[in-house]
């Protein structure tokens, strides 16, 4: 169930970053309550996660997560450019991000 939470606490960092960049810098009311909403929802799941993982597994994945995650919205909807040492950026967090849940008992 920890890896779930931590799953999903990922996933609404991804939207919470993709809301204030909408915000305009919290001048927007609606995407400014997404933020803040899914940002209190991320960090309680993150916080359930926290109960039976490791600390450093749980931040290091969720973090990944959110940066990969923000990387592709950015790319895919906002028209960011996608280089290739961006790419091969990306792709070190996610094999960091593998790599830690490969070495986390749990």
């Amino acid at each position: 169930m920890a890896w779930v939470c931590l799953a999903v606490a990922g996933i609404l960092e991804i939207v919470w970053a993709f809301a204030m960049k909408q915000s305009q810098g919290f001048t927007r009311i609606v995407p400014s309550l997404v933020t803040i909403s899914t940002m209190v929802a991320s960090f309680a799941l993150l916080s359930v996660a926290m109960k039976s993982l490791p600390l450093g597994t749980a931040y290091t994945i969720w973090t990944g997560i959110g940066a990969v995650g923000a990387f592709l919205v950015g790319i895919a909807i906002l028209g960011e450019p996608a280089g290739a040492l961006r790419i091969l950026a990306a792709l070190l967090i996610v094999g960091g991000i593998v790599l830690m849940k490969l070495s986390s008992a749990g």
